[in-house]
């Protein structure tokens, strides 16, 4: 395995068969990263691995259409790059996704890859600058954080394309953002939470108050409202307030300790669903649950923790999905196949599939019977627009 070293952190070159996963091979493993954002997709359509045909068309299709993944030969010596966070890259949420999306698009074109890790703030603009003296075709940023780093980057090299996830501000020709309405997804979330509540009290807090994660608290926030207004219910919501946009936030997404004590205050509330929009903190909230010996669940965000983190599989009812892994699969096949950069942005949605709500997967029999079908009809009336979603935070606004 090909390794250098740079001051903030380790870089890796990767074939299709990680030397990390093989045995009686030396390799040293990356820090963690985390926080989260979106992706920016054109008028064609593409296929994604691990999905439907269809589901990929439509979640490729919407606001701005889909790109065509090319069909002919890709060189191998186009390399996709990923710049990582200070929650690592195995969150088991939103940079997870971002990795795992660019190594799907890897083994596609047959090409290698590299990531960078930060260890802090300061990190975030070396990395960046790191990557691009490894001549990285493009380099996908996951998170807000980012967004200064990789304009001022993308400015002074506009033969690097970029891949700006969660962010929708920067308009350069080499800039691809990509951004998901997760409120859309969150209403279903909100609504799903207020279904299962006992206690009729639902809470949410968030990892720092960024718009990609106060537009999953505007989402959550208007679904129990509107459970309340459909069965004549007062399930309360703790820790946000979408007209003042004022909540409870542990101002980063690495402290599990304060996650766990948030977590513990809302109990302490008579809180029995619990949604922390905070990257990995959901192991601090797992542990104030688990600790209190409550019969309290969580919801996950932006992956599906289940599946990603199977070990608290009886603690989620249901996740909120932003698939930024698949999002972020087509956007690099895209640029490899292409010889023109395509910017335009991609927002994610509940009609283009971008984003979701997760199978109920072993609490599918503790709902509600009359639960799937409700979230279905919902689904479909917010798709046509009959249902209304109105995040401050929304990219369609």
């Amino acid at each position: 395995m090909h390794q250098r070293t740079v001051r903030i952190s380790s870089l890796y070159q990767h074939s299709q068969h990680d030397p990390c996963t093989q045995p009686h091979q030396a390799c040293l493993r990356v820090v963690p990263f985390t926080l989260g954002n979106t992706l920016s997709i054109s008028s064609r359509k593409i296929a994604v691995a691990g999905l439907a045909a269809a589901s990929v068309v439509a979640m490729l299709a919407g606001c701005s259409a889909a790109p065509k993944a090319s069909t002919g030969t890709t060189t191998s010596k186009y390399l996709p790059c990923v710049v990582g966070d200070t929650g690592g890259f195995s969150d088991h949420s939103f940079n997870q996704l971002a990795l795992d999306g660019l190594i799907a698009a890897t083994k596609k074109i047959g090409s290698t890859y590299k990531k960078v890790q930060s260890t802090s703030a300061d990190d975030y603009a070396p990395a960046i600058a790191s990557l691009i003296s490894e001549k990285c075709n493009i380099i996908a940023a996951p998170g807000f954080n980012f967004v200064a780093s990789v304009k001022a980057a993308a400015t002074k090299n506009p033969k690097t394309e970029f891949a700006m996830i969660d962010d929708n501000s920067i308009t350069l020709p080499n800039v691809k953002d990509i951004v998901f309405e997760t409120d859309e997804a969150a209403f279903l979330g909100g609504y799903a939470a207020a279904a299962y509540s006992k206690s009729h009290v639902v809470a949410t807090w968030g990892g720092a108050q960024y718009p990609s994660v106060s537009i999953y608290m505007d989402g959550i926030a208007d679904g129990i409202a509107y459970y309340n207004q459909q069965k004549h219910a007062n399930v309360k919501l703790l820790g946000w307030n979408e007209q003042t946009q004022k909540g409870t936030f542990i101002g980063n997404f690495t402290d599990q300790n304060q996650a766990k004590t948030v977590t513990q205050n809302f109990l302490d509330q008579k809180a029995d669903v619990v949604i922390p929009v905070a990257g990995s903190l959901y192991i601090g909230a797992a542990a104030a649950i688990t600790g209190s010996g409550s019969s309290a669940v969580l919801e996950g965000v932006d992956a599906d923790i289940v599946q990603t983190d199977p070990k608290f599989k009886d603690l989620f009812l249901v996740s909120i999905l932003k698939r930024v892994d698949t999002v972020t699969t087509a956007a690099v096949e895209q640029a490899a196949g292409s010889k023109t950069f395509n910017n335009s942005t991609y927002i994610g949605t509940l009609a283009n599939g971008g984003v979701d709500l997760s199978s109920f997967h072993d609490f599918a029999s503790k709902i509600p019977s009359t639960l799937p079908a409700e979230l279905a009809t919902i689904k479909a009336g917010i798709i046509s627009g009959s249902i209304k979603v109105a995040s401050p935070s929304s990219f369609k606004k």
